[in-house]
């Protein structure tokens, strides 16, 4: 598929990353990004994941066929009403959100053929320095639609991220929501919970003793907290039966602890070693079929 004009509203790690992709495999005839600062204009052109990139709104979506929002979820809303008067009537918006049923009952009334896509592809990192052409490549891309989609409008998000190398799963967004909850956004709380435990209340003598294990597992806590606070605010109700579970587990572990019960630590640590190294087997087999 090739698309005249893709608009990027946004163009950080996934906006960028998008736009690499679709320029490379020439799913793009032409990538235009919206930014909100005049010299993004020129990082954006210099990283290729662009070809033209404003601080104009009206500009940005003139004659785009797909629109994507790569904002925060807080402010979706309020940029489907900005861009509404200028979009061109048979254009298809998306966005890369990672909670779709806030987004959906937002978005949707204003734009009428917008279509909900979350790509399970990111990082801590952020900005369009670090995007990355193969980010999307042989990632799961959920696409959330309810009865008043235009079927069309689905259709062709569907290919436009099949297009970028992603699996497409189409779901409901509360069913959407409800399993990121703990496969994407739990994941976020322990790390930051970590740091703030650790680096908060810092003891003497502790620093010489961070290494790689606790830089590892609290690489989470570098993302950026305004997003993480939409995410949290939006998806709050299905987060917290997500720390319900996560406490569940920390809570035999204490009890165990507190009786000393060797086996029942060393069930704890096996069943968290089996039930990964299960995880990352299935995920090797898939890549080799």
């Amino acid at each position: 598929m090739t698309i005249p004009k893709i608009t990027l509203i946004g163009v950080g790690l996934l906006g960028g990353s998008i736009g690499l992709a679709a320029r490379q495999r020439g799913v793009a005839g032409q990538v235009t990004g919206l930014v909100r600062r005049a010299e993004s204009v020129e990082e954006c052109r210099a990283a290729g994941a662009v070809d033209d990139a404003t601080l104009d709104l009206a500009e940005a979506v003139a004659g785009a066929e797909l629109v994507i929002l790569c904002t925060p979820v807080g402010g979706m809303k309020a940029m489907a009403e900005a861009i509404k008067p200028h979009l061109s009537p048979d254009a298809v918006v998306t966005d890369v959100g990672s909670v779709k049923a806030s987004v959906m009952a937002e978005v949707m009334p204003v734009l009428p053929r917008f279509v909900g896509s979350h790509p399970m592809a990111g990082s801590e990192q952020t900005g369009v320095a670090n995007a990355r052409a193969d980010l999307f490549e042989n990632a799961v891309c959920a696409v959330t639609s309810t009865d008043q989609s235009d079927a069309a409008c689905v259709a062709r998000v569907n290919e436009f991220w099949t297009a970028l190398g992603s699996r497409v799963i189409s779901l409901s967004a509360a069913e959407h929501d409800t399993i990121v909850a703990r496969t994407s956004h739990l994941p976020h709380v322990p790390a930051s919970a970590l740091v703030n435990a650790v680096l908060g209340r810092p003891r003497e003598g502790e620093a010489a003793f961070l290494g790689t294990g606790f830089r590892d597992t609290t690489r989470l806590a570098s993302g950026s907290p305004a997003m993480w606070r939409d995410i949290a605010m939006d998806n709050a109700p299905a987060i917290e039966q997500a720390i319900d579970d996560l406490q569940a587990e920390l809570a035999t572990l204490k009890t165990a602890l507190n009786a000393r019960e060797a086996a029942a630590l060393q069930t704890f640590f096996a069943k968290g070693q089996e039930f990964r190294q299960q995880w990352i087997t299935g995920l090797e087999d898939g890549e080799r079929k």
